[in-house]
Order: structure tokens, then C-alpha cells, then sequence
């Protein structure tokens, strides 16, 4: 369903809503008419003439169509615009009013609520010739019921025709990067375009919301295939700025063991002891480092501290065995 049947679904649905409010209006006619039928019957049955009966029927008729022609009942967000003799004449609403039959006419009841208005895909080329639909959604109101009868024919549907041409123009200025990235600002500037050109129509916009834009499939995937490749240049600079701060790091820690070799021997110890406990596993070393270590004068003072520890075990095993003998 489309726009226009749409908002003409709508306004069935608003005069449905107005008959049931005007109800007991039209009840209260319908007992004055039938007050009139019955008397003039009552009378005919015990006069047994016409004359009066068909007075009586005539005044209760003539007092239903009265009363139905000049009472009015409209809800708390109608106004009726009244015109008189042809010429605007107030606006009256909410609540009971009445008017004068055949003189005074209400030309349109107008509904002050804010409305909402969906306005579907309309393709449209954008500035760099992208066929997009875009679906938006309006938020508007009648501010000034006189304004919205008097300026113009059908004031919804020109509000319809009005959002639908000033978006097509709107996004005919704007890339399609910009679209979708930026539609809070294009729908504000929307709405700026509109309140200007309804103003004097009596119609406020209240919010414009775009809630989708629809692009080509073959588009969507080359678009897929750009951002993919941008986040993988971002995460490649990334990892790039990364290796470059850590460098920075080391150089830093560099400056602690200048000049100082001892130190660094130390450090390059305390790693290779690190990496064995946590891993269990066999490092492969070059020799080269190994020397630079001193591991070799390292290992020799380990094995003679063994020996040292073994050499206290076995005189203390001796010393004990000695006095258990005595």
C-alpha cells in the first residue's frame, strides 16, 4: 500500500471515529423525530382525523433534521472550521457547538494530534549516480486548523507530496557515503526544508527519521569488499605502530645494561631460566651466547657445590653411625 492510500485509509478511519463521537447527537434527533411520529399516531387514534397528527409528525421531523443539521459533538483534538455564507467564519471545537442550519457550514474537521507518515522507497540517484530507496518517517501536526483548510485543497496530501519531492532533491546533493553515514543531518535538514514550505499551510514537522537505505546487491558487495580491506589496512598499521612502540621500549631498556656486563649476563640468565621452568622443553642456544653467558664456569661451580653437599652428607652419615656404634 502506498503513501496516498495510506493516509486516505486514515482519514476513513478518522470520520468512522467522528460519527461514534457525534452519536448521541444523532440519537437525540432520532427521539425527537420518532416524539413526532407517535404523538401524530396517538392524536389519529383519538380524533380519529389527520390534521393534527400530520402537524405533530411534521414538527418532530422538522425538529430531528434541525437539531441534527445544527448539533455537533467533536472530540478534544478536533476543531471544526466554520464558514458562513461561503466565508470563513470561526473555529469551534472541542466539545458540543452549535451552528446555523443552511447558513453556517463546516467545511472540514481538521485532527490536531500529531500524526505519523511513512513514506516508502522512492529510487532516486545520488550525487555520485547511486540508485538508492529510502524509507523514511515523518512525525507532523496541525497547528493552525484555519491555515490547513483555507491554503491549501488537501493539506495531507500535500504534506505527502511535499516530504517526497524534498527528499529526492535533498538526496541528489548529497554522496552515498554521506547517506549513510550522515542521515540524522540529512533528516534534520529535512525538516528545516519542510517547516519552511509548510508553514503557511498551518503544518508543523515535528521529527523526520529515515530508517533505511537501500542500495544495489552488486554494490553492497564491493562496499563489503572496501571496508574489508580498509580494516585490514587499519589493522596492519596498527600492528605496524605496535612493533615501533615495543622497539622504543627496548631501546629504553637498552640503556640499563650499558656499559655494564655483568648485568646483562644476569638478565640473559634470568631469561633462559624463565623460559626452561615455564616451557619444560630444550632450547636450542648458539654457542656463541652460551660463551657470552659463561655458562661453562657457571656449571663447573655448580658441580663443585654438588659435590661439596654430598661430601657434608656422607661425613654427617659418618659421624652419625660412629656414635650409634658406641
Amino acid at each position: 500500500m502506498d503513501t496516498m492510500s495510506q493516509l486516505n485509509q486514515e482519514h476513513m478511519t478518522r470520520q468512522m471515529a467522528r460519527i461514534k463521537t457525534r452519536m448521541p447527537v444523532i440519537l437525540l434527533g432520532l427521539f425527537f423525530g420518532a416524539v413526532g411520529i407517535g404523538t401524530a399516531i396517538l392524536l389519529f387514534f383519538r380524533t380519529g382525523t389527520l390534521g393534527w397528527g400530520v402537524v405533530c409528525c411534521g414538527i418532530g421531523i422538522a425538529a430531528s433534521l434541525l437539531w441534527s443539521m445544527s448539533a455537533q459533538l467533536l472530540a478534544e483534538w478536533d476543531r471544526a472550521v466554520i464558514l458562513r455564507l461561503g466565508r470563513f467564519h470561526s473555529v469551534k471545537g472541542p466539545g458540543f457547538l452549535l451552528i446555523i442550519p443552511v447558513i453556517d457550514n463546516i467545511s472540514r474537521i481538521v485532527d490536531m494530534r500529531i500524526r505519523t507518515t511513512d513514506f516508502y522507497g522512492e529510487s532516486t540517484l545520488t550525487k555520485d549516480t547511486v540508485p538508492v530507496d529510502i524509507d523514511a518517517i515523518a512525525f507532523w501536526h496541525v497547528w493552525d486548523s484555519k491555515k490547513a483548510v483555507l491554503e491549501v485543497e488537501s493539506y495531507y496530501q500535500a504534506v505527502t507530496l511535499a516530504v517526497q519531492t524534498a527528499l529526492r532533491d535533498l538526496v541528489g546533493v548529497y554522496m552515498l557515503d554521506e547517506i549513510l553515514s550522515k542521515r540524522e543531518e540529512i533528516a534534520e535538514t529535512l525538516k528545516k526544508v519542510l517547516k519552511e514550505k509548510t508553514e503557511e499551510w498551518g503544518v508543523n514537522f515535528n521529527s523526520i527519521e529515515i530508517r533505511d537505505v537501500s542500495i544495489p546487491e552488486k554494490l553492497k558487495d564491493a562496499l563489503s569488499k572496501q571496508a574489508q580491506a580498509e580494516r585490514e589496512r587499519l589493522s596492519r598499521t596498527i600492528l605496524g605502530q605496535a612493533e615501533l612502540e615495543i622497539g622504543e621500549k627496548f631501546l629504553a631498556a637498552s640503556k640499563a645494561y650499558h656499559n655494564n656486563p655483568v648485568a646483562l649476563q644476569l638478565r640473559a640468565m634470568n631469561i633462559l631460566y624463565e623460559g626452561l621452568r615455564a616451557g619444560g622443553s630444550i632450547l636450542l642456544i648458539p654457542s656463541s651466547t652460551l660463551d657470552t653467558m659463561n655458562l661453562g664456569g657457571l656449571t663447573a661451580l655448580a658441580l663443585e657445590r654438588t659435590q661439596s653437599d654430598k661430601q657434608k652428607r656422607l661425613n654427617l652419615k659418618e659421624n652419625t653411625e660412629g656414635k650409634l656404634t658406641d
